[in-house]
C-alpha cells in the first residue's frame, strides 16, 4: 500500500509521525506522505517539524516517509501562491483539499488546485467534466478516498476521469489508526467506484510513480 494522503496531530490527526508511520509499516506500507493540513498560519512550521524526524524515520523503518501538505479552506485566488511557498518551503508533496461535499469549501477551490498544479486534488467532490479535463492536462491526480463522508462522491469522480482520461490515486485521508487501511480494503473502494480492477491497479500504479519520481528510487 502507499498512501500519499495523511495527518498527525501537527493539524487535526491524533497520531504523531513516528506511530503514525509504525503502524502504516505494521500494515505493510511501502510509503506514506505525511500531509497535515496548512494554511498562511502554519505551513512553515508544519514543515520545520516534519523535517526534524524525516530522516530517522526514513532510515529506521521500511517506509518511505514523503514530507507533504494538504493546503485547506484557503482561498481559491491564494491557493497557486501558497502551494508556490509551500515547495520552497520543502514540501515534495502537496495536496489540496478539494471540493467534496460534506464541508464548506469555498467554490472554485478545485480549479484553483489543478491550476496551481498540485500534486494531488483530495477528495475533489462534484469536479465538473472541465475541471477533471484541466487536470489531466496539469498532470494533477483526482483522488479515491477510503474516507467516510468524503467518499460519497467517489463514483462520481472515478466516471468522469475515466471519461476524459485523468489519472486517479486512491488514499485514505488518515487522521487516526483506525483510518488506515490495507491494500486489499483499499482495491474494494476501488472496485466500489465503478473502477475494474486493472483501473484500480492501475491507481496503485500512480502512486507508485508518483513515488518512485520524489524519491529517485527506481523499485520500491
Amino acid at each position: 500500500m502507499i498512501d500519499l494522503h495523511t495527518h498527525t496531530f501537527f493539524s487535526d490527526g491524533a497520531l504523531i509521525p513516528s506511530e503514525l508511520v509504525r503502524r502504516a509499516e505494521a500494515l505493510g506500507y511501502r510509503a506514506i506522505a505525511i500531509t497535515d493540513h496548512v494554511d498562511y498560519s502554519n505551513y512553515s512550521f508544519v514543515l520545520e517539524r516534519l523535517y526534524s524526524t524525516l530522516e530517522v524515520l526514513n532510515e529506521n523503518t521500511s517506509v518511505i516517509v514523503i514530507p507533504g501538505v494538504e493546503i485547506t479552506h484557503v482561498p481559491p485566488l491564494k491557493i497557486p501562491e501558497l502551494i508556490q511557498k509551500c515547495r520552497e518551503e520543502g514540501a515534495k508533496l502537496v495536496v489540496v483539499h478539494g471540493e467534496t461535499i460534506v464541508e464548506p469549501v469555498s467554490p472554485g477551490t478545485n480549479e484553483a488546485a489543478i491550476e496551481g498544479k498540485a500534486d494531488v486534488l483530495a477528495h475533489p467532490g462534484l469536479i465538473s467534466e472541465r475541471e477533471v479535463k484541466l487536470a489531466r492536462e496539469n498532470k494533477v491526480f483526482l483522488e479515491i478516498t477510503t474516507r467516510r463522508g468524503h467518499s460519497i462522491t467517489n463514483g462520481h469522480v472515478a466516471k468522469l476521469a475515466l471519461e476524459v482520461g485523468a489519472k486517479l490515486v486512491i488514499n485514505t485521508d488518515a487522521h487516526s489508526p483506525g483510518d488506515l487501511v490495507s491494500r486489499s480494503f483499499a482495491l474494494k473502494v476501488g472496485l466500489g467506484a465503478g473502477l475494474s480492477l486493472k483501473e484500480v491497479e492501475e491507481c496503485f500504479s500512480n502512486s507508485e510513480g508518483i513515488v518512485k519520481r520524489l524519491t529517485g528510487k527506481g523499485k520500491l
